[in-house]
């Protein structure tokens, strides 16, 4: 894929959307990121668990930016669109959003990139909830979703493959991202929750996911982040013992939002949820 002009750049990519549903997504935080955002600008950026990547759609950075994520589907389907963007959008058009269709993709084990990001998106839009869950054979067990919405939209996915263009992609460990982070760049931090909101069952959500052990490996890395001159925004649940691991004198705040997961019947409200930052004094 040929670069973009720098002049061309905002106006190909400036309705570029996430075309995937996330679970703690952060969707309901773009109303406030100008605010959180160094005034100064910032050089490249860099998103250590990239997940639906709705923070880094809604900045359209304009220098390099460095997408991470520890599932590596996730990732070999974001390169897939951004390299061959239109053998995806090809392999999608013959699914079809019907139970039995599911069921039998989310079976099957696929060779060609394409179809693997085609399924991986089609999975995503037709599950229960946009889900990711596998067991322990590692393959995907989220039951069909009845979703009547369309599971992908072809142009946005074109739109999307030339906002990829000036990106890196790796898989891994969040740890794995610190040696590419340079002084005045902006590293924008979405852990997975290690907690039911505002409760105290620290150990009892998400443990295996994203332990209390990477929650201090994490801080770790924020003071590395730091020590160099970068910049970070950290969102987090809101709990004295999140508080506590990553106050370092920077601003703190707490925003509330919808939750958003759970069925038609489950119960949902308001919840509070913490950002740290350097970025803002």
């Amino acid at each position: 894929m040929s670069e973009l002009k720098i002049e061309d750049r905002n106006q190909i990519i400036k309705d570029a959307k996430p075309f995937l549903r996330w679970a703690g997504g952060k969707k309901w935080l773009l109303k406030d990121i100008e605010k959180f955002l160094p005034k100064t600008g910032f050089n490249n950026y860099h998103e250590p668990f990239l997940g639906g990547g709705a923070v880094f759609f809604y900045l359209k950075p304009y220098g390099v930016s460095y997408l991470n994520d520890l599932n590596e589907e996730l990732i070999d389907t974001y390169s897939c669109i951004k390299e061959d963007v239109e053998a995806v959008i090809e392999d999608l058009k013959v699914f079809k959003n019907n139970k039995d269709f599911y069921y039998d993709i989310r079976s099957k084990k696929l060779r060609k990139d394409s179809k693997k990001a085609a399924r991986f998106i089609f999975l995503n839009q037709t599950s229960f909830n946009g889900i990711y869950r596998v067991n322990l054979k590692g393959e995907y067990n989220v039951p069909f979703g009845f979703r009547k919405k369309d599971f992908f939209e072809p142009e946005n996915l074109r739109v999307v493959s030339n906002a990829l263009n000036n990106t890196v992609f790796t898989k891994g460990d969040f740890n794995n991202t610190l040696k590419n982070i340079e002084k005045g760049d902006l590293v924008f931090l979405d852990p997975p929750y290690t907690i039911t909101h505002n409760n105290n069952g620290f150990f009892k959500y998400n443990q295996k996911l994203f332990s209390l052990e990477n929650q201090y490996e994490l801080s770790e890395m924020i003071d590395k982040i730091k020590s160099i001159d970068a910049y970070y925004i950290l969102t987090n649940a809101a709990h004295k013992k999140v508080k506590e691991i990553f106050n370092k004198e920077d601003k703190i705040l707490k925003l509330k939002r919808a939750s958003l997961i759970g069925g038609t019947n489950a119960k949902r409200g308001k919840y509070s949820e913490y950002i740290f930052t350097n970025c803002i004094k």
